[in-house]
């Protein structure tokens, strides 16, 4: 069953017509074909409109949606022959990210992401995509692996942000954080990091302080959640769209100011409405990242990663 977010309004109306014709065409005489045709279109042709102007609340809205596609997703539908890997041997595997060799193409590579899951359940068990200290240590050491057997690293990162509880301020989150970061920025090969949903704060950039970095064309990369800012400015989540506005989330303005090299174009109406195309886009763009990499120096990349971050950073 289709989710309408709150913006799609006249489109799941329509949409409901469109089945509610279907239905009373079943077995009907009356050929009613050429008005379902019609307004087929016509929903075809609002999705794009409404698609082509969302603001970056509504296109926070859109990276949030439930049916929009998470790594597990994009292993199946963009990559091959994938090997996970668990554990970071030091204290537990973390389900919230997850890692492991596989292929793109004729490439081998290693890759490691944020999943959030589908339902209740899943959902409970990978965290909401919220890693744990243990899950980026995990990532950590899948990186030096991976450089080790001279392996470009493709990160999916798709996350509100670290986990924030107690347990994990225990094991140690921030310094966590801040070594995976690290483990990037040394890495000797090739790294790639696409934002496919939410890039929410440190827990973002620990899987994607790449050379090149990606984003799917409604997603949405920030410090801090568009409600998490509008509850210190104005002490009130109710003003989340105008911190959306103001922090410039969307792929389209992070262009424009340097953040991201690249932005990854999604179906009509958002991946969520057809992931399959979203996967082949994603394999496509990924792909010609690693080409263009593929025969540059150890010394070379990690240079260019190191300044990018600086420059960022000033």
């Amino acid at each position: 069953m289709q989710t309408y977010l709150e913006f799609e309004k006249p489109v799941a109306e329509l949409e409901q017509r469109i089945a509610e014709l279907r239905k009373a065409s079943a077995g009907d005489e009356v050929d009613i074909s050429p008005e379902i045709a019609r307004l087929e279109g016509k929903s075809a042709e609002l999705i794009q409109r409404t698609y082509a102007s969302l603001t970056p609340w509504q296109k926070t809205q859109v990276a949030r949606h439930p049916a929009r596609p998470h790594f597990r997703d994009y292993v199946e539908r963009a990559f091959d022959e994938f090997v996970p890997l668990g554990g970071d041997r030091a204290y537990g595997d973390d389900q919230a990210i997850l890692g492991g060799f596989a292929r793109l193409g004729g490439r081998r590579l290693m890759l490691i992401g944020h999943e959030k899951g589908h339902d209740t359940a899943s959902r409970i068990r990978h965290n909401f995509g919220m890693g744990k200290p243990e899950g980026y240590r995990k990532a950590i050491r899948l990186m030096e692996l991976a450089g080790r057997f001279g392996l470009p690293v493709v990160t999916l990162v798709d996350t509100s942000g670290a986990f924030p509880g107690v347990e994990a301020e225990e094991r140690g989150q921030a310094e966590a954080i801040a070594r995976a970061t690290e483990a990037c920025l040394a890495l000797p090969v090739p790294m790639v990091a696409v934002i496919v949903g939410e890039g929410g704060s440190g827990g973002a950039v620990a899987l994607a302080s790449a050379e090149r970095v990606l984003m799917l064309e409604h997603a949405v990369y920030s410090v801090i959640s568009p409600e998490g800012c509008a509850s210190i400015l104005w002490r009130t989540a109710d003003k989340a769209p105008d911190a959306a506005e103001a922090m410039k989330v969307s792929a389209q303005e992070l262009a424009k100011l340097g953040v991201i090299d690249r932005i990854v174009p999604e179906p009509v109406g958002g991946a969520h409405r057809d992931p399959a195309a979203a996967a082949r886009s994603l394999a496509d763009a990924v792909g010609d990242e690693l080409d263009a990499l593929a025969r540059r120096p150890a010394a070379e990349l990690m240079a260019a990663r190191e300044d990018r971050f600086l420059r960022l950073a000033s």
